[in-house]
């Protein structure tokens, strides 16, 4: 049995809480949380589970019975607390972002490795059915090359204060296009957003990645009519439309543009040019998606490394790349 302790329970906090509170292989003991508010809602959902307000977490640190801290605290104090968890000799899963600087998640790496403890991030959409359709459809080769992909994952709010809307939306799209892509990293970045809202939080931002044979386009913003958060991945053999607000998460299209060998062409000399192309557009698919909630899937697969003790699948690989792109696109934003 793996004895968990919480810190935060705020937004995505109580998820968490939920989760790991109904998995049999652990026990979550206590809960760290400011708020009386939420305080409120642990000791009232969840009376068996100690729930302090307690500033700091020394007692956390200190408590030899707990294996593992599962981090859900406001973004800018993640680096820290999971640095100090780790040192006292806790495994740790923290929520996205892991940190804000490539350097910051070398330095929780190091100590991870060190000690012999799993470090992991919260990606949680790379733990979805739908997204692991994409994946293996790409690696089977169904695709072909992967040619460009447009993600877009927008709403009305929540406006926040703490980050900025590239760093609230766009890990969780730059962790999908990182999994599908095999962590490649980008040969470019570049980023443009406007702080429509509050000067100096960016409300919108267009992302643009280019790697050796893919295109990447990623449109995040809380500043829009509609909820959307749809993924369209181009191969060079068929097409994918991801949307996760709809019924039908996965559409396959089996359409492109293929290109004749000249020597193999057919020439129709009445033609001032001839093309070498053929559109074909076949078959419509929409499989169906045997889904398992991603959260319980990611909950899980942490205990999992913690008794194999094999880097998660959203580990410091994993999360070091999302971290320089995000890094890089945040320090190199343009405004116009």
């Amino acid at each position: 049995m793996i004895n968990i302790s919480q810190i935060g329970c705020g937004y995505w906090g109580p998820n968490l809480l939920r989760t790991f509170n109904n998995i049999d292989t652990c026990k979550l003991t206590s809960v760290l949380e400011l708020s009386d508010e939420r305080r409120k809602y642990v000791n009232l959902n969840y009376p068996h589970i100690s729930c302090s307000a307690n500033e700091s977490i020394e007692k956390i640190l200190n408590d030899e019975c707990i294996d593992a801290v599962v981090i859900a605290s406001p973004a800018h104090l993640h680096f820290e607390q999971a640095k100090q968890c780790l040192l006292s000799g806790k495994h740790v899963l923290v929520e996205k972002p892991m940190a804000t600087k490539v350097s910051e998640v070398i330095e929780l790496q190091d100590i991870s490795k060190q000690k012999g403890l799993i470090l992991m991030s919260g990606h949680t959409f790379i733990y979805n059915d739908a997204v692991r359709f994409i994946k293996k459809e790409f690696d089977q080769g169904n695709l072909g090359d992967i040619l460009y992909i447009a993600s877009q994952r927008l709403n009305l709010g929540k406006v926040r204060s703490d980050v900025d809307a590239l760093w609230n939306f766009a890990p969780h799209d730059v962790s999908i296009v990182q999994y599908l892509l095999n962590n490649q990293q980008p040969k470019h970045i570049s980023s443009s957003g406007m702080d429509f809202i509050q000067e100096g939080i960016d409300d919108v931002v267009f992302l643009n990645l280019r790697y050796e044979k893919t295109l990447v386009n990623i449109h995040v913003s809380w500043l829009d009519p509609l909820k959307t958060r749809k993924v369209i991945v181009v191969g060079s053999k068929k097409m994918i439309i991801y949307d996760d607000v709809s019924d039908d998460k996965i559409t396959v299209y089996d359409k492109g543009i293929d290109r004749f060998s000249e020597l193999n062409q057919q020439m129709d000399f009445d033609t001032i040019s001839s093309v070498p192309f053929r559109y074909r557009s076949g078959d419509i698919w929409v499989p169906k998606i045997n889904y398992i909630e991603p959260l319980r899937r990611q909950c899980e697969h942490f205990l999992y490394c913690i008794e194999e003790g094999i880097e998660p699948l959203s580990g410091f690989t994993h999360t070091k790349g999302v971290i320089k792109i995000l890094e890089n696109a945040s320090t190199n934003n343009q405004r116009y």
